[in-house]
């Protein structure tokens, strides 16, 4: 294995390369610890070698831990967890102590890590065992530690020692919150030393590692008479940092994500004792969360199959579909929003609308995104100039010649929508992919205006474009595999995450978000206490109460698509009960948040205050069931949607129904998706839950076949359909 290298100069300075072959990013392994911890050792016993540095031969430092090695630590069970991971402290604690004598803490060798890019996770917890950091000044690297956004928190000593060295208060938004950092933030911040100029990397770090004295070496935790920044959890300013670092975990997490839980203890407890012990609770804390379904469903969502997606997973085998030029059609909030993102990306886009100021101030609104980019200074004003260079406002048709796909995105109305088809085959070259941005209306009928069916193709963008990451792209009954191929390039292009699947009313995220909607309605009329519905959900890890979610998508939007959806169905449609509450609340002129009425009150500037009392005025409360019985319906609402498309094979990949579930509409994140959750508490149990649901609530809550037979199977849906879908 050569992923780790060392070379030692004529000055004695032993430079540790860090190069995995055939990666872009280094990540670690178990194997490559031990290798570093040999280079160390060699270098430490060396008497010619005056110091190290340890840095990448690549662009970035590295992206964190290789997860083969988390996969293989949690087969072996707690034991192999708790071993591997102290196995890393000691590596990491003897790069820290570097060979000086343990009472005098002199005789050690300065080591620096020398970061020319990114470095994430690992990537930054090895650094922080070193003496000095010392960053590229590289605006695109980032710097932190996001274990906490899948599912498990830094284990590898970051959390010790990050909260050793800002204090627990400023360590938190780097801890809790998984904030990445610029060299320059970042050293602004305290997580590193030193930001120098590209060219000057290795030869900073040569010149600290010449000048350092025995001092420069010592960590302020290993020096006598060490206090916490911030203060202790047992001195009075540190105890009002923990108690209401406490309460913030609890009101962002609502206690279902056992990562922040674990690691706010690793701090709290490891703050108390000194800092090897500390380390050994770290590991512990890990230990538990490792083993926990949490964690596993969520790397496997967030991460491993998340990033299968984004590379192409389910793309079918035909040529590159990059897109050259791209036309929009509609320049409201949906169309605006895809052509900032697409000219963002470097994409030519002709925005298209009936009127010209119209289409003005569809441009207009990429150009006020880039001036909060200004304002933020995360956008030069050269950069504005050019990615509104990109973009043509304009009536005219005829300027989308020459474009490889056509986006668009006017009102859901399949005859207006029939009339763009007509007018855009008729001035694009007879290669264009066309797509609809609808978010209900079945694709295959759209595609009845289209002379070239087998090039129309659905891509349903969710609001707002520019912050949501999810795209559902739809192929209709004779969408061809080129049409497939070019809108997962295209969202590949825009830096999103897609997910494919087959035609049907209301495609994949809408099936499953109206329902959880509608049962948040039905409740209401029920009589159940509103705060009930609501706070059922946000403690079962729901990001919006469905109350909430219908104010801020519109309530007019949920009655258009009461009355489509009904006369869709005619004698079938199952929602009365909810359209009755539905179009009562219309009538009142409570429209949502856009019209700052609805089920919530808001005050004059908009802001939501908090639910409305007409609710309970028009619908008393007449019902108080159990907390676990609400979130019952409002889970199952959603998750036996996402079974029943899957089985109607609308959904052909579960990873796609866990990964759109999550980046689509929030569904409880902790949970890896509603196919993880299923996963986690067992088909047997789902039905089981099912089964009480249908006798107090009636049918709509009956366990689809394919869950049955999967119950009666002792099957699990990753057990059944991953291994066909492995990431």
């Amino acid at each position: 294995m050569t992923d780790f290298t060392m070379a030692v100069d004529a000055d004695g300075v032993a430079t540790i390369t860090w190069d995995v072959a055939a990666k872009s990013m280094n990540v670690m392994s178990t194997a490559a610890f031990g290798l570093l911890s040999g280079l160390v050792d060699q270098a430490l016993a060396d008497a010619s070698v005056k110091g190290i540095i340890i840095t990448s031969a690549k662009k970035d430092f590295a992206g964190g831990m290789d997860l083969n090695v988390i996969a293989e630590m949690r087969a072996g069970g707690a034991q192999a967890i708790f071993d591997g991971v102290m196995t890393m402290h000691k590596v990491l604690r003897k790069i820290e102590l570097a060979g000086m004598d343990p009472k005098t803490k002199k005789g050690g060798k300065p080591i620096v890590a020398a970061l020319p890019g990114t470095a994430l996770g690992i990537g930054l917890e090895l650094p922080l065992s070193c003496h000095r950091i010392i960053a590229a000044d590289n605006p695109k690297a980032k710097i932190g530690l996001p274990e906490i956004m899948v599912g498990i928190f830094p284990g590898a000593g970051g959390t010790t020692r990050l909260v050793r060295k800002l204090g627990a208060m400023m360590a938190a938004p780097f801890l809790l919150e998984g904030k990445l950092s610029d060299p320059k933030a970042a050293k602004a911040a305290g997580l590193i030393d030193e930001v120098v100029a590209p060219d000057q990397l290795l030869a900073r770090a040569k010149e600290w590692i010449l000048a350092a004295k025995d001092a420069d070496l010592v960590k302020p935790w290993d020096d006598k008479g060490y206090k916490m920044p911030g203060g202790a959890p047992y001195q009075p300013a540190g105890f009002m940092t923990f108690v209401g670092a406490s309460a913030m975990v609890l009101g962002k997490t609502m206690g279902v994500y056992p990562a922040a839980k674990a690691l706010l203890s690793a701090v709290y407890e490891g703050a108390l004792v000194p800092f090897d012990v500390a380390l050994r609770i770290e590991a512990r804390q890990f230990t538990s969360v490792l083993l926990n379904p949490s964690s596993s469903a969520m790397i496997r969502s967030l991460f491993i199959n998340k990033e299968a997606l984004e590379k192409g997973a389910n793309r079918p085998s035909v040529a590159d579909q990059s897109v050259k030029k791209l036309g929009v059609i509609g320049a409201g909030m949906m169309g605006a929003g895809i052509a900032y993102v697409a000219a963002l990306a470097g994409i030519e886009v002709v925005l298209i609308d009936a009127a010209q100021d119209s289409a003005d101030r569809g441009k207009a609104h990429s150009a006020d995104l880039l001036d909060k980019g200004i304002q933020r200074r995360k956008v030069t004003v050269e950069k504005k100039a050019e990615v509104l260079g990109r973009i043509l406002a304009t009536t005219d048709y005829a300027a989308l010649k020459g474009c490889d796909l056509v986006v668009e995105a006017v009102f859901e109305d399949p005859k207006v929508k029939a009339e763009v088809t007509a007018r855009v085959e008729a001035a694009v070259g007879a290669d264009c992919i066309y797509a609809s941005n609808t978010s209900t209306l079945p694709i295959s009928a759209l595609a009845k205006a289209s002379g070239r069916p087998d090039q129309f193709i659905g891509i349903h963008f969710f609001s707002p474009v520019d912050k949501m990451n999810l795209v559902e792209i739809i192929r209709g009954k004779e969408t061809g595999d080129r049409a497939v191929a070019k809108a997962l390039d295209f969202v590949r292009a825009i830096r999103k995450t897609p997910i494919v699947v087959n035609d049907a009313r209301f495609f994949y995220a809408n099936r499953c978000i109206i329902p959880y909607i509608n049962e948040g309605i039905r409740m209401v009329a029920e009589g159940v206490e509103p705060a009930l519905i609501e706070n059922a959900a946000k403690l079962v890890g729901m990001p919006l109460g469905p109350l909430q979610l219908v104010d801020e998508t519109s309530i007019d939007l949920g009655v258009k698509i009461a009355k489509a959806t009904k006369a869709a169905m005619g004698e079938a449609y199952p929602d009365g009960a909810v359209d009755a509450v539905l179009f009562w609340m219309a009538d009142q002129g409570r429209m949502g948040k856009k019209a700052s009425a609805g089920f919530y009150a808001y005050d004059a500037a908009g802001k939501r205050e908090g639910l409305w009392d007409g609710l309970t005025a028009q619908y008393p409360r007449k019902a108080d069931p159990d907390l676990a019985t609400v979130q019952h319906r409002l889970l199952m609402a959603q998750v036996l949607e996402a079974v029943r498309a899957l089985e109607e094979g609308v959904l052909t990949d579960i990873r796609e129904g866990d990964v759109g579930a999550i980046l689509g509409w929030g569904f409880a994140p902790w949970s890896g998706g509603p196919f993880s959750w299923l996963d986690i508490i067992g088909a047997a149990r789902a039905v089981e839950i099912c089964e009480k649901l249908v006798a107090e609530f009636g049918p709509r809550f009956e366990a689809p076949a394919l869950l049955r037979e999967m119950a009666a199977n002792a099957e699990s849906f990753y057990g059944r359909f991953g291994a066909q879908n492995a990431a």
